[in-house]
């Protein structure tokens, strides 16, 4: 698969406004073949993005059997977090352990993040199954809401970090099934075809955000966004009639003096997003 204009998209993205960074990596699932980049290695805050780790983590132990699927977790006062979710809305007192993963994919819910990030004993579990697998680029560093100053946690970078260049291969191995198990990527996979936030690159793609599990006039997305105050990034796999492609498309900007920012970086967000959706259709 060999695709000048994704290149173009990512160039015309990224230089419509100077004041947001754009780091970006697109690759052929096929071949491996870089398709378009813009500072790929660069490591930043990604926000929620590093709640992938945690879900391998959960679909590994439920495969090898440490975790029970069906197990029932109630939140705890340190648990605690409003913010992005939908648990902390509903008056549930408990959730089995696998509806508390399909809401971290659905909704990047802060709540389940905190209560299954517990449940595995916290992000050294995450980050040895992380390093073992081979995706050191990739960083969870903290549960969400923790307001331990950085010097105590060895992380500058908020609740996660990585490079496009990372994340897009991370998407790439999952959907090769080359992560731990394929069993344990086929369930990450399907947690993440839950997602309901296509405000980023899933949107040129006009799928449902509600219900595109299975194809939709032969297009698939399987993806994880994150967005804090001052960086949007969205990974995922695209698969359509003429290929398969991985992509990590993260921006950084200063909002308190742009706060104009973020709607260039879901513009250009959407510029990318077509230009993947001609080269999975095959236009």
């Amino acid at each position: 698969m060999i695709s000048g204009a994704v290149q173009e998209a990512v160039d015309l993205a990224a230089t419509a406004d100077p004041d947001v960074s754009w780091r970006v990596s697109v690759l052929d699932v096929d071949s491996g073949d870089l398709l378009a980049h813009r500072d790929p290695d660069t490591v930043q805050r990604t926000a929620s993005l590093g709640k992938l780790l945690l879900l391998v983590e959960v679909a590994r132990r439920i495969e090898d059997g440490t975790l029970d699927p069906a197990q029932a977790l109630a939140p705890t006062e340190d648990d605690s977090v409003r913010d992005s979710g939908l648990w902390w809305h509903l008056s549930a007192p408990s959730l089995p352990l696998a509806d508390c993963a399909a809401l971290v994919g659905a909704f990047s819910d802060n709540l389940a993040t905190n209560v299954l990030l517990r449940r595995v004993g916290g992000v050294e579990p995450v980050r040895a199954t992380a390093q073992r697998a081979g995706l050191d680029g990739v960083r969870l560093h903290r549960k969400v809401g923790d307001t331990t100053p950085p010097a105590s946690t060895g992380s500058r970078y908020g609740l996660s970090s990585g490079s496009a260049q990372a994340y897009a291969d991370l998407m790439a191995r999952l959907h090769r099934r080359e992560v731990s198990s394929p069993a344990v990527c086929e369930r990450v996979l399907g947690w993440l075809g839950l997602n309901a936030d296509l405000s980023m690159v899933g949107g040129a793609l006009g799928l449902d955000p509600l219900c595109h599990g299975e194809p939709d006039r032969g297009l698939q997305l399987r993806n994880k966004t994150g967005t804090i105050s001052d960086a949007l990034g969205d990974v995922g796999v695209v698969s359509g009639p003429a290929g398969i492609v991985a992509y990590a498309v993260l921006t950084e900007r200063d909002d308190a003096h742009h706060p104009a920012g973020r709607d260039s970086a879901l513009a250009g967000m959407a510029v990318i997003g077509a230009a993947l959706r001609a080269v999975v259709e095959g236009r």
